[in-house]
Protein backbone atom coordinates (compact mmCIF):
# COMPACT_ATOMS: atom_id res chain seq x y z
CA UNK A 1 0.00 0.00 0.00
CA UNK A 2 3.08 1.95 1.06
CA UNK A 3 4.36 1.63 -2.73
CA UNK A 4 1.51 2.10 -4.33
CA UNK A 5 0.44 5.43 -2.29
CA UNK A 6 4.01 6.95 -3.15
CA UNK A 7 3.36 5.84 -6.97
CA UNK A 8 0.21 8.20 -7.12
CA UNK A 9 2.07 10.97 -5.35
CA UNK A 10 5.01 11.19 -7.87
CA UNK A 11 2.33 10.82 -10.43
CA UNK A 12 0.75 13.91 -9.35
CA UNK A 13 3.42 15.80 -8.99
CA UNK A 14 4.71 14.92 -12.78
CA UNK A 15 1.08 16.26 -13.95
CA UNK A 16 1.66 19.52 -11.56
CA UNK A 17 5.09 20.03 -13.27
CA UNK A 18 4.14 19.62 -16.59
CA UNK A 19 0.78 21.88 -16.41
CA UNK A 20 3.21 24.52 -14.62
CA UNK A 21 5.48 24.12 -17.62
CA UNK A 22 2.63 24.60 -20.02
CA UNK A 23 1.39 27.79 -18.24
CA UNK A 24 4.95 29.60 -18.11
CA UNK A 25 5.36 28.56 -21.78
CA UNK A 26 1.85 30.11 -22.45
CA UNK A 27 2.96 33.52 -21.12
CA UNK A 28 6.38 33.62 -22.53
CA UNK A 29 5.39 35.43 -25.45
CA UNK A 30 4.47 38.41 -23.65
CA UNK A 31 7.72 39.25 -22.65
CA UNK A 32 8.36 40.53 -25.80
CA UNK A 33 5.70 42.57 -26.08
CA UNK A 34 7.67 45.59 -23.96
CA UNK A 35 10.86 46.92 -24.73
CA UNK A 36 11.80 44.53 -27.90
CA UNK A 37 10.67 44.70 -31.30
CA UNK A 38 8.17 42.30 -32.77
CA UNK A 39 9.50 39.40 -34.53
CA UNK A 40 10.14 40.48 -38.00
CA UNK A 41 10.10 44.85 -37.17
CA UNK A 42 12.93 46.81 -38.43
CA UNK A 43 15.44 46.72 -35.76
CA UNK A 44 16.89 50.24 -36.45
CA UNK A 45 19.22 51.90 -35.12
CA UNK A 46 20.89 51.65 -31.30
CA UNK A 47 20.07 54.37 -29.12
CA UNK A 48 23.34 56.35 -28.78
CA UNK A 49 24.79 57.13 -25.99
CA UNK A 50 22.99 60.18 -23.88
CA UNK A 51 23.78 62.51 -21.11
CA UNK A 52 20.56 63.68 -18.84
CA UNK A 53 20.90 67.40 -18.02
CA UNK A 54 17.46 68.51 -18.33
CA UNK A 55 16.69 72.18 -17.91
CA UNK A 56 14.10 73.43 -15.39
CA UNK A 57 10.68 72.58 -17.41
CA UNK A 58 8.13 72.75 -14.33
CA UNK A 59 4.35 73.34 -14.35
CA UNK A 60 4.60 77.27 -15.18
CA UNK A 61 6.85 76.58 -18.31
CA UNK A 62 4.11 73.46 -18.64
CA UNK A 63 0.98 76.21 -18.91
CA UNK A 64 3.21 78.59 -20.96
CA UNK A 65 3.78 76.08 -23.66
CA UNK A 66 0.32 75.11 -23.46
CA UNK A 67 -0.89 78.73 -23.93
CA UNK A 68 1.71 79.31 -27.08
CA UNK A 69 0.30 76.15 -28.19
CA UNK A 70 -3.02 77.39 -28.15
CA UNK A 71 -1.62 80.70 -29.98
CA UNK A 72 0.33 79.64 -32.78
CA UNK A 73 -1.09 76.08 -33.76
CA UNK A 74 -4.92 75.55 -32.37
CA UNK A 75 -3.62 73.54 -29.64
CA UNK A 76 -4.36 73.01 -26.04
CA UNK A 77 -1.89 71.32 -24.70
CA UNK A 78 2.45 71.17 -23.98
CA UNK A 79 3.03 67.73 -25.10
CA UNK A 80 5.14 66.63 -28.47
CA UNK A 81 2.31 63.80 -29.04
CA UNK A 82 3.78 62.42 -32.22
CA UNK A 83 6.55 64.16 -34.15
CA UNK A 84 7.02 64.16 -37.67
CA UNK A 85 10.15 66.63 -38.25
CA UNK A 86 13.78 66.94 -36.50
CA UNK A 87 14.99 69.93 -36.87
CA UNK A 88 19.16 70.63 -36.80
CA UNK A 89 20.27 73.91 -35.50
CA UNK A 90 23.87 75.10 -34.14
CA UNK A 91 23.96 77.17 -31.37
CA UNK A 92 26.30 80.42 -32.23
CA UNK A 93 28.02 79.61 -29.01
CA UNK A 94 30.88 77.90 -27.60
CA UNK A 95 29.96 75.08 -25.25
CA UNK A 96 27.57 72.60 -23.99
CA UNK A 97 26.81 74.91 -20.68
CA UNK A 98 26.78 77.96 -22.50
CA UNK A 99 24.05 76.13 -24.41
CA UNK A 100 22.24 74.93 -20.92
CA UNK A 101 22.63 78.90 -19.35
CA UNK A 102 20.87 80.34 -22.83
CA UNK A 103 17.32 77.71 -22.10
CA UNK A 104 17.68 77.41 -18.63
CA UNK A 105 15.79 80.48 -18.03
CA UNK A 106 11.85 81.12 -18.38
CA UNK A 107 12.54 84.57 -19.75
CA UNK A 108 10.76 86.03 -22.51
CA UNK A 109 13.50 85.76 -25.50
CA UNK A 110 14.63 88.47 -27.08
CA UNK A 111 13.53 87.94 -30.54
CA UNK A 112 9.77 87.74 -30.53
CA UNK A 113 9.42 88.20 -26.83
CA UNK A 114 7.16 85.33 -25.91
CA UNK A 115 6.88 82.61 -23.10
CA UNK A 116 8.30 80.03 -22.15
CA UNK A 117 11.95 80.52 -22.81
CA UNK A 118 13.58 79.03 -26.17
CA UNK A 119 14.77 75.65 -25.99
CA UNK A 120 15.99 72.52 -27.55
CA UNK A 121 15.35 68.70 -27.15
CA UNK A 122 19.25 68.05 -27.70
CA UNK A 123 22.73 69.47 -28.00
CA UNK A 124 25.45 67.59 -29.57
CA UNK A 125 28.79 68.93 -28.01
CA UNK A 126 32.13 69.46 -30.27
CA UNK A 127 33.31 66.24 -28.45
CA UNK A 128 30.82 64.09 -29.84
CA UNK A 129 28.92 63.75 -26.55
CA UNK A 130 25.15 63.99 -26.45
CA UNK A 131 22.93 66.15 -24.30
CA UNK A 132 19.23 66.11 -23.29
CA UNK A 133 17.96 69.11 -22.12
CA UNK A 134 13.72 68.15 -22.78
CA UNK A 135 11.71 65.39 -22.72
CA UNK A 136 10.58 63.79 -26.05
CA UNK A 137 7.10 64.49 -24.59
CA UNK A 138 7.17 67.88 -24.12
CA UNK A 139 6.66 70.67 -26.91
CA UNK A 140 9.91 72.74 -26.91
CA UNK A 141 10.48 75.92 -28.93
CA UNK A 142 13.45 75.76 -31.02
CA UNK A 143 11.66 76.51 -34.90
CA UNK A 144 8.78 78.98 -35.52
CA UNK A 145 5.78 76.95 -37.52
CA UNK A 146 7.09 73.62 -36.09
CA UNK A 147 7.20 73.32 -32.61
CA UNK A 148 4.00 71.19 -32.56
CA UNK A 149 5.17 68.42 -34.07
CA UNK A 150 9.17 68.69 -33.93
CA UNK A 151 12.26 67.66 -32.51
CA UNK A 152 14.79 70.15 -31.90
CA UNK A 153 18.64 69.45 -31.90
CA UNK A 154 21.26 71.95 -31.62
CA UNK A 155 24.92 71.66 -32.26
CA UNK A 156 27.63 73.27 -30.39
CA UNK A 157 29.14 75.37 -33.03
CA UNK A 158 28.77 78.96 -35.01
CA UNK A 159 28.26 77.37 -38.99
CA UNK A 160 27.46 74.58 -40.34
CA UNK A 161 30.89 74.48 -41.89
CA UNK A 162 32.15 74.01 -38.09
CA UNK A 163 29.63 70.94 -37.37
CA UNK A 164 29.90 69.38 -40.57
CA UNK A 165 33.68 69.57 -40.27
CA UNK A 166 33.82 67.97 -36.80
CA UNK A 167 33.88 64.33 -37.40
CA UNK A 168 33.15 63.84 -33.46
CA UNK A 169 30.48 65.50 -33.57
CA UNK A 170 28.73 64.95 -37.07
CA UNK A 171 28.89 61.40 -35.92
CA UNK A 172 27.46 61.82 -32.76
CA UNK A 173 24.31 63.87 -34.65
CA UNK A 174 24.11 61.32 -37.25
CA UNK A 175 23.65 58.26 -34.74
CA UNK A 176 20.78 60.59 -32.11
CA UNK A 177 18.81 61.63 -35.55
CA UNK A 178 18.78 58.33 -37.04
CA UNK A 179 17.98 56.62 -33.75
CA UNK A 180 15.03 59.05 -33.20
CA UNK A 181 13.42 59.17 -36.99
CA UNK A 182 13.47 55.37 -37.28
CA UNK A 183 11.98 55.41 -33.54
CA UNK A 184 9.31 58.01 -34.75
CA UNK A 185 9.43 56.41 -38.33
CA UNK A 186 9.96 60.37 -39.38
CA UNK A 187 11.06 60.09 -43.13
CA UNK A 188 14.87 61.63 -44.02
CA UNK A 189 13.14 64.40 -46.14
CA UNK A 190 11.55 65.32 -43.14
CA UNK A 191 15.05 65.94 -41.42
CA UNK A 192 15.71 69.40 -42.09
CA UNK A 193 18.09 72.57 -40.93
CA UNK A 194 16.19 75.51 -39.57
CA UNK A 195 16.50 77.61 -42.56
CA UNK A 196 14.47 74.86 -44.36
CA UNK A 197 10.77 75.13 -41.83
CA UNK A 198 8.99 77.24 -44.39
CA UNK A 199 9.31 74.27 -46.90
CA UNK A 200 7.95 71.44 -44.31
CA UNK A 201 4.72 70.07 -45.29
CA UNK A 202 3.75 70.02 -41.35
CA UNK A 203 4.80 73.82 -41.16
CA UNK A 204 1.67 75.76 -39.25
CA UNK A 205 1.68 79.36 -37.60
CA UNK A 206 -1.69 81.22 -36.96
CA UNK A 207 0.24 84.64 -35.83
CA UNK A 208 0.12 86.44 -39.42
CA UNK A 209 3.50 88.15 -38.69
CA UNK A 210 5.12 84.92 -38.29
CA UNK A 211 4.02 83.10 -41.23
CA UNK A 212 7.69 83.32 -43.23
CA UNK A 213 9.98 84.09 -39.65
CA UNK A 214 12.77 81.46 -39.67
CA UNK A 215 16.66 81.42 -39.05
CA UNK A 216 19.58 80.90 -41.63
CA UNK A 217 21.02 77.73 -39.76
CA UNK A 218 21.83 74.79 -41.87
CA UNK A 219 21.20 75.48 -45.25
CA UNK A 220 19.30 73.24 -47.72
CA UNK A 221 23.01 72.51 -49.45
CA UNK A 222 24.64 71.57 -45.84
CA UNK A 223 21.59 69.63 -45.08
CA UNK A 224 21.75 67.64 -48.58
CA UNK A 225 25.13 66.58 -47.44
CA UNK A 226 23.54 65.70 -43.79
CA UNK A 227 20.67 63.64 -45.37
CA UNK A 228 22.96 62.02 -47.78
CA UNK A 229 25.17 60.38 -44.89
CA UNK A 230 21.90 59.97 -42.79
CA UNK A 231 20.24 57.38 -45.46
CA UNK A 232 23.86 55.43 -45.24
CA UNK A 233 21.63 54.84 -41.87
CA UNK A 234 18.42 53.03 -42.56
CA UNK A 235 16.03 51.85 -40.24
CA UNK A 236 15.82 48.06 -41.45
Amino acid sequence: MRSQALITILALAAAALIAGGHAVAAQAPLAGTAGAPARGAAAGPPRPSIVSKPIPFGTKRKREMAAYARRHYGIDSHLLRRPRVIVEHYTVNDSVQATFNTFAPDVADPELHELPGVCAHFVIGRDGHIHQFVSLKLMCRHTVGLNHTSIGIEHVGRSDRDVLGNARQLRASLELTAWLRCRYEIGSGNVIGHSESLSSPYHRERVARLRTQTHGDFKKQSMDVYRRKLRARPCS
